[in-house]
């Protein structure tokens, strides 16, 4: 990456540095307990990386999507649960820069870039997980307020979060669904389990992803202002709509989490073949480990490249749909391979919980399911291609 500027170069290496220092070191051990890296979150807040993509004007670092998108790299190398911390409340930060009235701008944006107001993103549900049209959660309009009725699943952040950005029905009988879907900034109490009209139950247990809070939002006669209209009386029924364009945008995240990750394979995997000796030498100097390094290489290159396409396409104001699901298909099949390979290279080691590939090899999987599963995106992918090349 030779055309970086000054500025994303410095940023990078502040980043590379703090997950060198503080994260590579610890991540395991907080994995293992589940425990959420409140120390490693302060510094994220220090740093500015909150408000990283937030205008200046609203007090964040005003720094585009490539930049983002590669801080997100480099926490996702150290420990992806990190990343995640982050990557919800860019989404809501954004889809309130870009349709939020300014009203709600200067009510969210200046607390978000400083990470005092800290945002969860909930749209899935639990019989509605890549079909978004078929939730159910719906919001009711009475006098100044709504009342939500509804349950969300895998909503990351959901406990610790001050606020959530929520999609729901306020319109069942549109047609098509989608239009009678509206955006909702829900202020909440953070870290409170049992509040009047949601109940946040116990963090759902995950094979990986440890550490950041995934949760469900059980939502019985809640009361949300009006006002909370993602968009104002224009934002009625243009949720969905609102809700796409941010997922594209995680989609470019979730390719560049994975790039992370298989940068962080590829990186323990080189390092422990020169250590390790077999019959007589490094393992390193073996054709069948010089092969998987050559694999994972160059997947992890063409990883990045495409994920840098697809980021700088989106920071042009570009439509980058095909670009981004291609980018989030690829890498992360790419990093679930390479985290297998780097295990393989390790040997019984790979399977050790004192080794960091156990911990990678539980959150890859993550990656090929979240923001639509690559089932889904080659559907999406391939319906785009045929879309530019009709005869």
């Amino acid at each position: 990456m030779t055309d970086l500027t000054t500025e994303q170069r410095d940023i990078l290496a502040l980043v590379r540095e703090f997950v060198d220092r503080d994260v590579l070191p610890n991540a395991s051990r907080l994995d293992h307990g589940d425990e959420f890296p409140e120390t490693m979150v302060e510094t994220l807040r220090e740093m500015g990386l909150f408000g990283i993509t937030i205008p200046e004007s609203y007090g964040g670092l005003g720094l585009d999507f490539v930049t983002y998108a590669l801080v997100v790299k480099e926490l996702s190398r150290g420990w992806i649960s990190l990343s995640g911390v982050i990557n919800t409340h860019f989404m809501a930060a954004w889809m309130i820069e870009n349709f939020g009235t300014e009203e709600q701008k200067a009510k969210f944006l200046p607390r978000m870039a400083t990470g005092e107001l800290r945002s969860a993103y909930s749209m899935t549900e639990a019989h509605a997980g890549s079909d978004v049209q078929a939730i159910r959660t719906r919001a009711f309009r009475d006098g100044n307020e709504y009342i939500v009725d509804g349950q969300k699943m895998w909503s990351t952040n959901g406990l610790r979060a001050g606020m959530v950005m929520l999609l729901a029905v306020t319109d069942p009988d549109a047609e098509p669904r989608h239009r009678g879907m509206t955006a909702f900034i829900i202020e909440k109490e953070p870290g409170v389990a049992h509040q009047p009209g949601l109940t946040v139950p116990p963090q759902l247990k995950k094979l990986g992803y440890k550490g950041v809070e995934s949760t469900e939002l059980v939502f019985e006669d809640f009361r949300t202002p009006a006002a909370s209209v993602l968009g104002g009386a224009d934002g009625i029924g243009q949720g969905f709509k609102y809700f796409m364009a941010a997922v594209e945008l995680g989609r470019v995240n979730v390719a560049a989490r994975a790039l992370g990750v298989a940068t962080c394979a590829f990186e323990t995997a080189v390092k422990y073949a020169q250590q390790r000796e077999a019959f007589g030498k490094q393992i390193s100097s073996h054709q069948a480990i010089q092969l998987k390094i050559a694999q994972m290489g160059t997947e992890l290159r063409a990883a990045e490249l495409m994920v840098l396409d697809a980021a700088r396409k989106k920071a042009r104001g570009e439509r980058a749909d095909l670009e981004a699901g291609m980018a989030k298909f690829f890498a992360t099949e790419a990093a679930q391979k390479s985290v297998l390979e780097a295990m393989r290279i390790h040997g019984g080691y790979g399977y050790s919980q004192e080794y960091i590939v156990e911990r990678l090899y539980r959150d890859a999987p993550l990656l090929i399911l979240g923001e639509g599963t690559n089932e889904i995106q080659q559907l999406l992918i391939a319906r785009r291609l045929i879309e530019q090349n009709r005869i």
